[in-house]
């Protein structure tokens, strides 16, 4: 198991100006590296592997301070950083998928140095973050760290500092809570609804600070390109972007944990989000809602917690009757089902909610009928 810790860090001005030289060079580090593969391809067709670049980096470094200066594990982690882009490009053009090359990294796009060694070059010393050629940065350790740490993220959101220590837990056996079982059903107008009737609200972060955020990217439009007062412009945008992702990810937790804590086992529909926004109306909607980093973080909490999310096949949730198991077509502006076979009438979220749960039970306890005594006598036996 493993498990991420993020502070906020505090450095001074002298070291925030050595971290940002540091962000830099090792940018232009992973530009020139895929510099060196495009112009090697396109000229002899020829390849350039990540052992011929960690070479020529080694020599590099007696020539270039920049490159000097950089922890060499770091440097290599940011080269193997362009090895894993291009595995995946090539992944994709066998799969036949959107190609995706690789691309040159600007400024905006480029906010991380990772430490794949943990103690070479980074280390946690109480409340102070000890980083070679930066110095001791103050740290706000605000939960004690459990486990080993194994690598070390420092990034920049905005203009704030962070470090990420990414920790093994170990084969941690986490026995049933013995909870009882629920099926959720996500949806727009309620962020989701239980199998037992219960509705989270919607909070529509994005949403609510969309006016603003016009203002901001219309200010960002009115600035010429490659000013200081655009810059500018850009921070006050990308502030309000980390705000809005904050405020989404504290939500997606806070649900996560009340349900973790109440049940044993999650039935949550296998959504492919990604291809949901695709052509959608309402795509900037689902993109603000956030279901798939609410899964994710879902399956988290339940692992630690010992709770199990079971993901069921989503096709058919909504329409179909959770009671006689008939099949009721609606509308998407149809909000509530009424079932003409079973005279059963209820929220179409709920209904769905209830369905998920049946599917979920199903997979885990073998194929079971279809019929309304089988359903009754699966919820009895997760209950009991």
């Amino acid at each position: 198991m493993r498990r991420a810790y993020k502070f906020r860090i505090y450095p001074n001005a002298n070291q925030c100006r050595e971290l940002g030289i540091m962000l830099e060079s090792h940018r232009r580090l992973y530009n020139a590296c895929l510099d060196q593969r495009k112009t090697s391809y396109e000229t002899e067709g020829t390849s350039v592997s990540y052992a011929v670049q960690s070479a020529w980096f080694k020599a590099q470094r007696a020539a270039n301070p920049f490159f000097a200066r950089l922890n060499f594990s770091s440097a290599q982690a940011t080269m193997r950083r362009l090895d894993k882009a291009f595995a995946a490009f090539f992944r994709r053009c066998k799969s036949g998928q959107k190609p995706g090359y690789p691309r040159f990294k600007s400024r905006d796009h480029w906010s991380s140095i990772e430490f794949p060694a943990y103690g070479d070059g980074i280390r946690l010393i109480e409340n102070r973050l000890r980083v070679q050629h930066v110095g001791t940065v103050r740290c706000k350790v605000h939960r004690a760290v459990e486990g080993t740490v194994k690598t070390a993220v420092v990034k920049c959101e905005a203009g704030k500092w962070f470090v990420v220590l990414s920790c093994a837990l170990g084969g941690v056996a986490v026995p049933s809570n013995g909870l009882p079982c629920v099926g959720i059903d996500v949806g727009l107008e309620a962020f989701l609804t239980t199998s037992d009737g219960k509705r989270v609200s919607n909070p529509r972060y994005l949403k609510g600070e969309l006016p603003e955020l016009r203002r901001r990217q219309r200010a960002v439009a009115r600035k010429v390109r490659g000013g200081k007062n655009r810059r500018k412009a850009v921070r006050r945008v990308q502030v309000l972007h980390v705000r809005v992702k904050n405020l989404r990810r504290e939500h997606h937790h806070q649900t996560a944990l009340s349900l973790v804590r109440s049940h044993g086992l999650i039935g949550v529909e296998g959504l492919t989000v990604k291809n949901m926004v695709k052509n959608h109306s309402l795509a900037r909607a689902i993109s603000d809602a956030g279901w798939a980093s609410f899964v994710n973080i879902l399956r988290h909490k339940a692992e630690s917690a010992g709770a199990e999310v079971v993901a069921v096949n989503p096709a058919g949730t909504s329409q179909e009757c959770c009671e006689c198991g008939e099949t009721v077509k609606k509308l998407l502006r149809e909000r509530w089902h009424r079932c003409p076979h079973c005279g059963l009438v209820l929220h179409r979220d709920e209904n769905a909610a209830r369905n998920i749960l049946a599917r979920a039970l199903q997979a885990r306890m073998g194929p079971v009928g279809v019929n309304a005594e089988s359903r009754v006598a699966q919820e009895a036996v997760c209950f009991s």
